[in-house]
């Protein structure tokens, strides 16, 4: 058996991390940070006196189109704010909606989904107007319905004309769409965004009464 001498490695000293001299010359850099304002350390959305305008606007004009930044989340407090007024929220996704009128007002049909097991029966259900149901399970002490579209930036003009005319159709619905984002979060009429004319409302209205 042969033993092979293990001769030990001669260790180099450690350099230290920073060290002197003109090649190794470190030099401290200050970088300051200029804060536009009080937002930048609290939050643009938590500092924002604009609740009070908010609810004003959802009375005012009872149908909303919101944009909200793209990392989401500050739609809540808003949300929030009006349930603590009273409302009972509906969620709904503007991709799954179908046709606006039938599936909130009318009696609708919805083809079952079966799982992929050969021959299938065709078979269609009835569902109940989503809004109207609501409100009828309305608790007495509520101030409302407010019905919330999410991603409804791909609904179509006359979807939107539509959900502008809810509130006129049932007086107790509120409307907030969601039709896109933005740096901050702002609203603005749905009517101005749907392009509906004020003689258009008003014929809605009349209809209704």
């Amino acid at each position: 058996m042969l033993c092979c001498p293990v001769t030990p490695h001669k260790l180099s000293p450690v350099q230290p991390a920073f060290t002197k001299g003109a090649k190794y010359e470190n030099k401290l850099q200050l970088r300051s940070v200029r804060c536009g304002g009080l937002a930048d350390f609290i939050g643009g959305d938590l500092i924002k006196p604009d609740l009070g305008r908010w609810l004003e606007d959802v009375e005012k004009h009872k149908a909303l189109a919101v944009y909200s930044p793209h990392e989401g989340g500050y739609e809540g407090r808003y949300l929030t704010r009006l349930r603590y007024q009273g409302y009972v929220f509906l969620d709904l996704s503007a991709r799954g909606l179908g046709d606006p009128e039938t599936t909130l007002t009318k009696i609708h049909p919805v083809c079952p989904v079966y799982p992929h097991l050969g021959r299938q029966p065709i078979a269609r259900w009835y569902f109940p107007p989503e809004v109207d149901y609501r409100l009828n399970l309305l608790p007495p002490e509520a101030k409302g319905l407010v019905v919330w579209i999410i991603e409804a930036k791909v609904l179509s003009k006359a979807e939107l004309q539509f959900l502008a005319l809810l509130p006129s159709l049932r007086p107790k619905v509120r409307v907030i769409a969601e039709c896109g984002n933005w740096r901050k979060f702002i609203w603005k009429p749905l009517n101005e965004i749907a392009g509906l004319s004020p003689a258009e409302e008003l014929q809605a209205s009349t209809q209704q009464a």
